[in-house]
């Protein structure tokens, strides 16, 4: 499995910006589809933007879809997430995770990062 560490995570306060990373080791990346889970306090983990292997493809959550944009590169086996407007309801630990099968449940991804802290004040 790949192994994958996140960063960039912080306090910003609400119309804010931030922007996570989430590199990985160990592994072939590019073999690798990655997405962002996101797990509010009391809450189920949730989907929230998932990237192809080869960055061509994108899909997110209604809930993030026109604030946040999933990007990579695999020369630098990174992959980003750009959290523009962000609101006090992102509030969250975010978490990558990689998959080496098409899909977008948490089942799907046999790779997580450790997660990083995501607060968005009022």
């Amino acid at each position: 499995q790949v192994q994958l560490v996140e960063s960039g995570g912080g306090l910003v306060q609400a119309g804010g910006s931030l922007r996570l990373s989430c590199a990985a080791s160990g592994r072939t990346f590019s073999n690798y589809a990655v997405g962002w889970f996101r797990q509010a306090p009391g809450k189920e983990r949730e989907f929230v933007a998932h990237i192809s292997r080869s960055g061509g493809t994108t899909y997110y959550a209604g809930s993030v879809k026109g604030r946040f944009t999933i990007s990579r590169d695999n020369a630098k086996n990174t992959v980003y997430l750009q959290m523009n407007s962000l609101k006090p309801e992102d509030t969250a630990v975010y978490y990558c995770a990689g998959s080496e099968i098409v899909g977008f449940s948490k089942a799907d991804f046999g790779s997580w990062g450790q997660g990083t802290q995501v607060t968005v004040s009022s």
